[in-house]
């Protein structure tokens, strides 16, 4: 939704301005009535059939909600553990209808021989994320970290139209007051500079290096036939900062977004590539999944408090069930457990009091990340195989043919010829895009850190315009980002 040139120009600029205006006259509940009605609108845009549903979410959520913090009347006798479970299987419900009932049948066809018709349901927009935030909302309810709430805060808070479609999964603590902030009603220059510095830095990630790069990484996982070593590392690496610099680049806008009205959605990508261990990548990596996942699955489970085994299940568990939020295919589930067993791992290696050497920590940490998302970017089990093989030499080496003078290779199964034919050919742009994506993502700062160094100046506004232009050249390509599949 983020990279359309409608929303950037013809959504975005007039609810800023009637959002200020209404503020501005002091009427910050009409204000607040109106970026709802447009996030509404935002989220109908997308398909209008899966409004209602938002809207039935909102409502049931919020009536599970008042009767945990004020159970009154018809609730009175309903202990609370009863209305919290039921909230909990309404949302979990709702997505397991609309997300994964084609998954089920699929499984129930393969186990059982039956030809049960698929139902093709096409998941609503951003219902993963809107789900995991409310269910978070219930149970913080139900543990008494939340006081009564106001209808129209709470559903501005879950519709929001920066973060309503991708994320982050915020909680209500940390926006609902926000909005009730009456300083924040007013225009504020600073947050604007930053706002639209972050947007455009995210639309430039997005549209100019995360596409570019998704071409040698649909041409290596989708279409070759078979990947050559150097064929296989150029599309797992392309893969990987395609992923990067996609889920970076929604970050910045949906930050960069809300900051445009005054509003500060939680961090949700700080350099994650730069880790030197797993359990830091994923504190570093999808920030906001990652409490969610330790808050509200990892210690319900039991967290680390019943004995290293049983500790070591809930890591690998909990990851399993974010490899299915990810999507209802055995490929991610897969890659959820693998995440699982490196932090596992991490955690087995931190109890032997060994220390390794920060660069040794930073590639092993890196390389198995690497290795994961190939799980995550393969359609298939097979196409997986086919490029896990290829990463390790099983299907050959194969060098440029201007290196056939290196014959003594040839005794080491090394090939003379064509290079990269399988990737389309040698095409040096395209290495020298992911030699500038690896400086600019294991060098450069990040994009939150510039931000908060923004000063509102012309050598600013000049810079953002040049990440605009260069990113409007290429808003005419269909586009969608990665993390709208999840």
């Amino acid at each position: 939704m983020f990279s359309y040139f409608e929303y950037i120009f013809l959504f975005l600029p007039p609810v800023l301005a009637v959002y200020f205006l209404l503020n501005h006259r002091g009427f910050t509940r009409a204000g607040q009535i109106f970026l709802l009605a447009a996030s509404l609108i935002f989220y109908g845009l997308w398909n209008l059939m899966y409004l209602p549903l938002l809207l039935l979410s909102i409502v049931a959520n919020f009536g599970f909600g008042r009767g945990l913090s004020n159970p009154a009347g018809i609730l009175l006798k309903v202990p609370k553990k009863v209305i919290v479970a039921a909230g909990i299987c309404f949302n979990v419900g709702l997505l397991g209808y609309f997300k994964y009932s084609d998954f089920f049948i699929q499984n129930l066809n393969m186990a059982f021989g039956s030809s049960i018709n698929l139902m093709k349901i096409a998941a609503p927009l951003g219902i993963s994320y809107y789900t995991f935030l409310q269910v978070a909302f219930l149970v913080d309810t139900y543990r008494g970290k939340l006081g009564e709430n106001k209808f129209l805060p709470y559903a501005l808070f879950v519709s929001f139209f920066p973060k309503v479609s991708q994320g982050p999964i915020a909680l209500q603590w940390e926006i609902v007051p926000q909005f009730l902030d009456a300083a924040r009603a007013r225009f504020n220059p600073e947050n604007f500079a930053r706002g639209m510095f972050l947007v455009a830095m995210g639309l430039f990630k997005k549209m100019v290096l995360a596409d570019n790069l998704g071409v040698w990484a649909t041409q290596g996982f989708d279409n070759a036939p078979v990947l050559p070593l150097f064929e296989a590392w150029f599309a797992t690496l392309a893969f990987s900062f395609q992923l990067y610099f996609d889920f970076c680049g929604y970050t910045d806008i949906a930050i960069g977004a809300g900051l445009l009205f005054n509003i500060r959605v939680p961090d949700n990508f700080l350099s994650p590539y730069k880790s030197l261990n797993y359990q830091e990548l994923w504190r570093r990596w999808h920030i906001t999944l990652g409490r969610f996942l330790r808050e509200y699955i990892y210690i319900p489970l039991g967290g680390n408090r019943k004995g290293e085994i049983r500790t070591y299940l809930n890591l690998v568990l909990t990851f399993v069930i974010s490899g299915l939020w990810h999507g209802p295919t055995w490929n991610y589930v897969l890659w959820g457990a693998l995440n699982g067993i490196g932090l596992m791992i991490h955690r087995i290696w931190g109890k032997t009091g060994l220390r390794m050497h920060w660069l040794l920590a930073w590639s092993l940490t890196f390389m198995y990340w690497n290795f994961t998302v190939i799980m995550l970017r393969a359609t298939s089990i097979k196409d997986a195989v086919k490029v896990l093989r290829g990463v390790v030499g099983l299907d050959g080496v194969v060098m440029p043919a201007v290196m056939a003078k290196l014959t003594f290779l040839e005794h080491l199964g090394v090939k003379f010829g064509p290079w990269l034919a399988n990737l389309g050919g040698l095409n040096y742009y395209y290495i020298f895009l992911i030699i500038a994506s690896a400086v600019a993502i294991f060098g450069a700062k990040n994009s939150i850190e510039l931000s908060d160094r923004l000063k509102p100046n012309m050598r600013w506004a000049l810079f953002t315009a040049l990440l605009f232009g260069i990113s409007i050249i290429h808003l005419t390509q269909v586009s969608q980002f990665i993390y709208a599949n999840f």
